[in-house]
Order: C-alpha cells, then structure tokens, then sequence
C-alpha cells in the first residue's frame, strides 16, 4: 500500500484520484503507524515550506518519515513535498526542511518570471533510476518558483 502523507495541506485528492485510476492501493493518512507500514511514500505539494514543516512537526510526522527513507522505502515528493526533504528553505524566511537531501531551495532571481511555466527539454548527465525510460532530450513541464 501507498501512503500518501497528510499533513493538512497539498493536493491530496487528486494524487490519491491518480493513483487509483493506474490501479494502486492508496490511503491518504496522517497516522504514524501507517505511513511506517506502507510500501512507499508520497509527499505531495502545494502550500508553504514553512507551513508546512510546522505542521509535519506537530503530527510528528518528520521521524515517521525519515526513518521510512532510511528503509530504503521508496518516495515520491511532489513539488512543495520534493522541496521538504532539502535541509533549508529560503521561502518567505529561512525555514529547516526534513534534511534527507543537501542543499537549499531558492527562489528564481527576481528578473526571471516566475513562475517558470511551460515544457523544457532536460538533457540527463547521468544515469538515474528516476529516468529509467525517459529519453536524454525529452520535454518535460515544469511550473515553479524556487530551485
């Protein structure tokens, strides 16, 4: 099973909707013990970073989290939740994130637009098991603000 994490923001109904429509078994779950016993994780977004460490802190979600990546569990982090596992977070003030990965995120300089919306080609440097079938030069959507 698929825990999607609830943690009182994100796009919640519509990754647990995509999940169901390729056929997985989801739950959309605030609850330790779950997110602990799924198979895989996913983290979704919309919302911000400082929001919503504040809330993973409160549910005490940040260890469930991290101790299910330690596993080797595998999660999917979209948008503000990929954003949660960097160390820190230069949105609105400088905010802790979960640390899973090194780095910052940053905001776009102030003479790009933003946000960065529209389809870019990406050029793989290399191999990834994330990009397993994606072709070097495929296009891809991007719509963010920060990096």
């Amino acid at each position: 099973m698929i825990a999607i994490i609830d943690y009182g923001m994100g796009n919640l109904r519509s990754v647990q909707k995509a999940f169901e429509r390729i056929g997985a078994e989801v739950v959309v779950t605030a609850d330790r013990r779950a997110i602990e016993s799924a198979s895989a994780l996913v983290l979704p977004g919309v919302g911000a970073f400082g929001d919503a460490m504040a809330n993973l802190r409160e549910a005490g979600l940040m260890e469930s989290i991290r101790r299910a990546i330690e596993e080797g569990k595998p999660l999917l982090g979209i948008c503000l939740g990929m954003q949660l596992l960097f160390e820190v977070s230069e949105e609105m003030g400088l905010h802790q994130g979960l640390g899973v990965f090194q780095g910052r995120v940053r905001r776009f300089e102030v003479n790009l637009k933003v946000p960065h919306m529209g389809w870019n080609q990406i050029h793989i440097t290399q191999p990834d098991p994330l990009l397993v079938g994606v072709a070097d030069g495929s296009y891809v959507y991007f719509v963010h603000s920060y990096y």
